[in-house]
C-alpha cells in the first residue's frame, strides 16, 4: 500500500498519556515514508500543531527525528521525554488534552462530515475527533471497500 489513511484516533493516548500523540507519529511516520494518503497532512496545524506546542517541541526538529530515526513508537515516546528533561507536567498534558477533547469543527466542517456520511446534522456529534473518526471511516471505506 502507498496510501495509508491514518486510522488511529486523535481520542488515542499512548503511555505518556497525552491524547494524539499515537496519530501524529503514524502520520509524520507514513508522511516520511512516502506512504501517507495525499488527503492527510504528515505534521498540519489543528491537532498536531496543538500537541506540538503542548509538549514544547520544534517541529523541525520532531520532523527530522522522525525522518532520519524512523522510530518505534515506544522510542518516540522516549525522545518526547529526553525533549522536556525526562520527564511532562501532568497539568500541561491534562490541559493540552482537554483542549484536543473540547475542540469542535466550524459548523461548515461538522455538517460536510455529517452528510459525507450519511448522518443528520441534528447537533450531537460536535467534536472533532467523533467527526475525524467519522471522516478517516469514510475515507477507508471509500477508498479500500467501495
Amino acid at each position: 500500500m502507498s496510501n495509508i489513511i491514518p486510522m488511529i484516533s486523535s481520542g488515542t493516548a499512548g503511555p505518556l498519556g497525552v491524547l494524539h500523540l499515537p496519530r501524529l507519529w503514524l502520520k509524520a511516520s507514513l508522511g516520511a515514508a512516502g506512504k501517507l494518503h495525499p488527503d492527510y497532512p504528515s505534521c498540519g496545524h489543528g491537532y498536531d500543531g496543538m500537541v506540538l506546542a503542548g509538549l514544547g517541541l520544534d517541529k523541525a526538529a520532531f520532523e527530522s527525528f522522525i525522518a532520519d530515526s524512523k522510530p518505534t513508537y515506544p522510542e518516540f515516546e522516549a525522545w518526547v521525554l529526553a525533549q522536556s528533561g525526562g520527564s511532562l507536567d501532568a497539568d500541561a498534558v491534562a490541559k493540552l488534552n482537554a483542549s484536543i477533547t473540547g475542540y469542535n469543527h466550524a459548523d461548515d466542517v461538522r455538517t460536510a462530515i455529517l452528510g459525507a456520511n450519511g448522518i443528520p446534522d441534528e447537533g450531537r456529534i460536535l467534536d472533532a475527533i467523533n467527526l475525524n473518526n467519522l471522516d478517516d471511516w469514510h475515507a477507508f471505506h471509500r477508498e479500500v471497500l467501495a
